[in-house]
């Protein structure tokens, strides 16, 4: 690759990523945009819940969405790890894990996030295919089925309303003593949800398909799918580098323009909202792309 200035620089080349590379291509703006392959949603077998693609897998929405801003000649991706992005007099300079330099007007953040995943044996190989995060995604997939939340407290709670309606079968398991308030727990029993507060040894699982939770106790109970939230880490720390700021949540913190505290970088996707979902991650990549094009117009006007 000759080149490495760049009107601007697309951290992440997913759903997001890729979505806002086209916006800017089709704008005849000179983007650049960087991945490394390793979407946090590569294990799961199928993405659902976004219209004209809903059932395919991952991986099979992402290679048409690339071929189709490949075709772009003002779009170029680079595959590469993000290591450092930094403010310089011009804008931006942006470094990669094999030392390479590029540098840009403006940034869009669209690096997804990392999942923390718990030291529960047999939770990473299901996680995505029979341990979910999102009811919107999959739940459609696995109604009426016998189901678990992994969860405690508040969030607990809230995401235990949005699962009961999908099951007739459903129990919380708080892994260790409930922080649920007496009002919750009265609230779950009179929707006939389950309360387990044994704490999780294993899950035990066919090739990712969960077969049941066994507990410390020696307890064990059968199951067929398993909803969890869990904590999640930035893939790119902008905070340090950069100084973007991030919400109690620990999401890039943006306005409604997709615009960080720092002027001139936005983000989109995963790395901003809790709503992670494809059709979330294209619509917030599309936008940001066409807000970045117009603040670069006013610029240049």
């Amino acid at each position: 690759m000759q080149n490495k200035n760049f009107d601007v620089i697309v951290i992440g080349g997913s759903y997001a990523g890729l979505s806002a590379g086209m916006a800017l291509g089709r704008s005849l703006r000179n983007v650049l945009i960087i991945d490394n392959g390793k979407p946090c949603n590569r294990q799961t077998p199928h993405s659902h819940n976004f219209i004209t693609h809903d059932g395919n897998t991952p991986k099979e929405i992402s290679s048409l969405a690339r071929k189709d801003v490949e075709k772009y000649i003002t779009v170029q991706l680079h595959e590469g790890i993000t290591t450092q992005v930094l403010k310089n007099n011009n804008g931006f300079e942006v470094e990669t894990s094999s030392n390479e330099r590029f540098y840009a007007k403006k940034i869009i953040l669209a690096s997804g996030v990392k999942d923390v995943m718990p030291n529960i044996p047999g939770f990473e190989e299901c996680w995505g295919i029979s341990v979910l995060h999102c009811p919107y995604c999959h739940g459609y997939e696995v109604r009426n089925e016998v189901t678990g939340i992994l969860s405690n407290g508040d969030m607990a709670y809230e995401f235990s309303k949005l699962i009961f309606n999908m099951t007739k079968s459903l129990t919380l398991f708080t892994n260790g003593k409930s922080t649920l308030t007496q009002e919750q727990i009265e609230k779950l029993k009179q929707n006939n949800i389950n309360l387990n507060e044994e704490e999780v040894e294993r899950i035990e699982h066919d090739n990712g398909s969960i077969q049941k939770i066994i507990f410390k106790n020696g307890n064990s109970l059968a199951l067929k799918v398993l909803y969890a939230k869990i904590p999640f880490e930035q893939n790119i720390n902008t905070t340090e580098t950069l100084g973007c700021e991030l919400t109690e949540q620990g999401f890039i913190k943006v306005d409604v323009m997709q615009r960080t505290s720092v002027p001139g970088v936005f983000a989109c996707g995963d790395n901003v909202t809790m709503m992670r979902s494809v059709a979330n991650a294209v619509a917030q990549g599309n936008f940001a792309g066409a807000v970045v094009n117009k603040e670069l117009s006013d610029e240049a006007f």
